[in-house]
């Protein structure tokens, strides 16, 4: 996920920058870093966990505790031909 992209997913769901950190567990410095893609001139690179995270709020999932989920049946939370999940 590239910045602009992180930027376009907070704003197709209606969330400031604040909503979108407190969605992900994050400050709000954070989510300012992954739009500008760089904190103090270095690049930032979007955790994949930060990814997932955004991919589940995307499609209404907004919590998992882990049950009713074998290893072998991920399609119950996640679409693995989605090319959004790279």
């Amino acid at each position: 996920m590239l910045p602009d992209q992180f930027r376009a997913w907070r704003r197709s769901m209606g969330l400031k920058q604040k909503d979108a950190a407190d969605l992900l567990g994050l400050k709000k410095r954070m989510i300012q870093y992954y739009e500008k893609g760089k904190r103090e001139g270095k690049a930032v690179t979007i955790p994949k966990s930060v990814r997932l995270a955004c991919y589940a709020l995307s499609v209404g999932i907004s919590d998992y505790d882990g049950s009713n989920i074998s290893k072998l049946d991920l399609s119950q939370i996640v679409d693995p031909s989605d090319p959004n999940l790279e």
